[in-house]
């Protein structure tokens, strides 16, 4: 481990003899995190506009697909498509999570155990489409939550639940305790102590 010249107070890792996941969480995981955080926005954004298109626009929810959905409904309705993200998502929180340490790295994981039970609800789903099967009865694929909350309102909240603590997580990391700020392997934090003193 060298030390990074532009983060004093960061090490930054030599390329030597480091795994995938090794530079992932520390010289790649500020820009691994700006990737996946563009991703999780990009998602963000189809299920705002797809409940503006409910609340605002008044289209019935058959018709609100988001924006995608305009172009590509066949897209928006396929279970794979919720699945997959759903697995991205889960896959990210973990693999990038040991670029995190003390409190950020506890927001992070309650993030993914939040993302861990959201899967669990879309393999349900995409169970249920694959195998033509339908759980309790339902005349289309359901999930355990989906019972009791109608599915737009439902993954609107499990969205939101797994965003805060992400976001908590990656506010901890980029601006860490002083007590913290010298166990970090990535570029990610932000150091006080470089930026430009008031004249």
């Amino acid at each position: 481990m060298t030390a990074s010249r532009t983060m004093p107070h960061v090490a930054a890792a030599s390329d030597s003899g480091q795994s995938f996941l090794q530079r992932l969480n520390s010289e790649w995981h500020e820009r691994a995190l700006q990737v996946f955080m563009f991703i999780v926005l990009a998602h963000w954004a189809e299920h705002l506009f797809q409940a503006y298109q409910i609340y605002v626009m008044g289209w019935p929810r058959p018709k609100a697909n988001g924006l995608i959905g305009l172009w590509y409904p066949w897209l928006i309705k396929s279970e794979t498509l919720h699945y997959g993200y759903a697995l991205v998502m889960l896959i990210c929180l973990w693999f990038l999570r040991k670029g995190f340490t003390g409190v950020s790295y506890t927001w992070w994981m309650v993030a993914f155990w939040i993302q861990f039970w959201h899967h669990i609800e879309h393999f349900l789903l995409i169970f249920q489409a694959t195998t033509h099967h339908n759980f309790w009865g339902r005349p289309v694929p359901c999930s355990i939550l989906q019972l009791i909350f109608p599915r737009v309102e439902l993954h609107l909240f499990y969205n939101t639940i797994v965003f805060i603590p992400m976001v908590i997580g990656m506010y901890y990391h980029m601006f860490p305790p002083v007590n913290e700020e010298q166990r970090a392997t990535c570029t990610c934090a932000w150091h006080h102590d470089e930026l430009p003193s008031a004249a």
